[in-house]
C-alpha cells in the first residue's frame, strides 16, 4: 500500500482521504481551516532535541533517520493510532518542512509502507 505524502501548504485535496499532521509544531502562517487537518499526531514526531539537532542539515539526515526510527520503538500508542486509521483507508502524512525529500514524514512512510507490505 502507498502511504501518500503533502506539504501542509499544498492545497487538500478528496483524493488524501484523512489528513495526519506528523509535525511536532503547526505549519507558520497556515490557519486550521486552510490546513484541514483531521488529527495532529504530535506524538509521532521527532523530539523537539532531534528536531533541532538536524536542523534540516542534509549531512545530518542519515544521523537523523537512524535516530529517529529509534524513537519511534518508544511510540507505540501514536503508531498504533497510525496503522488503526491506515486499515480504514486513505490517510495522507502531512508535513511543514520546505524539503520535501528529507523529512519525518518521508521516514514514517518508508517504514509504514514496509510494514504494510508484510
Amino acid at each position: 500500500m502507498k502511504i501518500p505524502i503533502k506539504r501542509a501548504y499544498e492545497a487538500p485535496s478528496a483524493e488524501d482521504g484523512y489528513r495526519i499532521l506528523v509535525d511536532r509544531l503547526w505549519p507558520r502562517g497556515l490557519t486550521k481551516d486552510k490546513a484541514r487537518i483531521d488529527l495532529w499526531l504530535k506524538d509521532i514526531a521527532p523530539s523537539n532535541e532531534l528536531r533541532k539537532w538536524f536542523a534540516h542539515d542534509l549531512e545530518r539526515w542519515p544521523a537523523f533517520k537512524s535516530k529517529y526510527i529509534l524513537e519511534l520503538k518508544s511510540k507505540n500508542e501514536a503508531l498504533s493510532l497510525l496503522h488503526a486509521k491506515l486499515k480504514e483507508g486513505v490517510v495522507t502524512l502531512i508535513y511543514a518542512a520546505r524539503d520535501e525529500e528529507h523529512n519525518e514524514a518521508v521516514i514514517l512512510q518508508e517504514l509504514l509502507g514496509r510494514k504494510s507490505a508484510r
